[in-house]
């Protein structure tokens, strides 16, 4: 039943969903709820009754326009390119006017009217009257900085993220008392609403209940950058639909099964925690798997478990054996550990999200036959589980 599974269906989904209508896909966005609704309808096709389920995500951060930065090493005048060479810190406080000042370091004489550097090692400093913070930050293979929702709350000051090389050049010149440097904080914190999508085929009967969840929000797109989120985590919506499809014409009749595509995973998995909540509530008891990225596959796929997984963590051994996809043990920090966390069997599953939180997260970069393995892999072991040779009844 698992080369039933199609790679081209799959790779079709990612594209959709990290096209530009869905701008990104952040929880609480206009291409949020375009998605959302898009999902629905696809559940719904499928032969899915369809559910959507509320909730509030306070405080989200939001980069409003780009910032306009320049600095001055004392012989020539550089413009920082925004996502690569500066971007903004999630403690920045929301400044949209350009301050400019000259240049010293955190922590060594006055530092009203300048911009600090921060040396790496050290505690960012309070206010006392500076003009911002600039923080050396990496950079990953394609030269973009990253970008997070979930963080630290606002401080008092503007805080700008340097590429390590930009900042240790903005560093020499601070220490030499040259140049000056020019920056805004375009940054705000939003209260939003947000949706998990849910889809059921059939309610258990006497079988286990089986729930595929995947997150299908984004960090979303900033302006002028377009941050598409096809491996984290179109890939994994892509793969949970398709062995939803599969699965609700091969899975025993006694077995539950259902899908959530879950809201606000990027801003502290917070759609997964509203669900579980809920569940655990109404006394329910499913046996969840959640897909986190498979986009590229280095060797094998990461594996998490937790909650009473132990037959789960079985069948998805015995699922990897039969299907040829090798499986570690690794750290799937996703959706999964929030139902583990109330107390179901959980297992996360994550194989690769190449150009991870930055506009390199393109759906070219996804591999269709990533996309195959680990759906192969997801319904070899729901069957798996729910067999008579493998599977809890209780």
């Amino acid at each position: 039943m698992t080369a039933t599974v199609s790679g081209e269906r799959m790779a079709a989904t990612v594209a959709a969903l990290a096209g530009d209508e869905f701008a990104g896909r952040r929880v609480g966005s206009a291409g949020g709820a375009a998605a959302r609704a898009w999902l629905a309808r696809r559940l719904a096709e499928a032969g899915a009754e369809v559910t959507q389920e509320p909730f509030d995500v306070p405080h989200v951060p939001e980069v409003y326009a780009a910032p306009a930065v320049q600095w001055y090493d004392g012989e020539h005048r550089r413009h920082l390119a925004f996502g690569r060479e500066v971007a903004l810190h999630l403690a920045s406080a929301d400044e949209p006017l350009v301050r400019s000042g000259p240049l010293a370091v955190a922590g060594a004489g006055d530092p009203a009217g300048r911009w600090l550097v921060v040396p790496a090692g050290t505690t960012p400093p309070g206010g006392n009257g500076a003009l911002g913070l600039l923080m050396g930050r990496g950079v990953d293979a394609d030269g973009w900085q990253y970008t997070m929702l979930a963080g630290p709350e606002p401080g008092p000051l503007p805080i700008l993220t340097l590429d390590t090389a930009t900042h240790a050049a903005v560093l020499r010149a601070a220490e030499a008392g040259a140049g000056w440097f020019a920056g805004n904080a375009p940054i705000r914190r939003i209260d939003v609403r947000a949706a998990n999508v849910h889809g059921r085929w059939r309610t258990a009967a006497g079988g286990p209940d089986l729930l595929l969840t995947a997150h299908y929000d984004g960090v979303g797109d900033h302006p002028g950058l377009r941050q598409p989120a096809a491996a984290d985590n179109a890939s994994g919506v892509a793969v949970v639909l398709e062995a939803a499809a599969v699965l609700a014409e091969t899975l025993p009749g006694d077995v539950g099964l259902a899908v959530a595509l879950l809201d606000g995973e990027e801003a502290g998995a917070l759609g997964s925690a509203h669900h579980a909540g809920r569940l655990r509530a109404a006394g329910a008891a499913p046996i969840v798997i959640n897909v986190d990225g498979a986009g590229h596959l280095h060797e094998a796929a990461a594996v998490e478990a937790g909650g009473p997984a132990h037959a789960l963590l079985a069948a998805l051994d015995q699922a990897g054996r039969h299907t040829g996809l090798p499986l570690v043990a690794g750290p799937v920090a996703s959706d999964n550990r929030r139902y583990a966390a109330a107390g179901f069997a959980a297992v996360g599953i994550g194989a690769g999200m190449a150009g991870y939180h930055s506009p390199a997260d393109t759906p070219d970069r996804v591999e269709t036959a990533t996309l195959e393995a680990v759906a192969r892999l997801t319904v070899a072991a729901a069957m798996m589980y729910t067999s008579s040779l493998i599977g809890d009844r209780r």
